[in-house]
């Protein structure tokens, strides 16, 4: 739960009765579901119309790829593993001939078009 351990969940306890008291504490704690019951549904709201906002060409569209971590783990990073796995890593010793030195005095290559 949020990554929170036993002993910070206690702590909070302990924190939450000395702020708020024992007997204010059950209507603190009720405030604050009922808040966050109102915030998960405005997100869902919010979600669900921008999703009949984009149209039915946007129908697999999920917000939480709009996150550039999982933006480019989906897109980019998929599509190199992809690529990894259909090739077979040649062995490090197979190795592609170097190209070919140019001689004292030689022009290399030149490509008009190129430029």
């Amino acid at each position: 739960m949020f990554g929170l351990g036993w002993a910070e969940i206690g702590a909070l306890i302990v924190i939450a009765l000395l702020v708020f008291g024992p007997d204010k504490l059950p209507q603190v704690a009720a405030q604050a579901g009922r808040t966050l019951r109102n915030l998960r549904r405005m997100a869902n709201n919010a979600r669900d119309d921008l999703r009949a906002g984009l149209g039915p060409e946007f129908s697999n569209f999920d917000p939480a790829d709009l996150n550039p971590r999982t933006f480019v783990q989906k897109h980019i990073l998929s599509e190199v593993e992809d690529s990894w796995d259909d090739k077979e890593l040649a062995p490090a010793t197979a190795q592609a001939p170097p190209p070919e030195q140019l001689g004292y005095g030689e022009i290399p290559p030149y490509d008009s078009e190129a430029t």
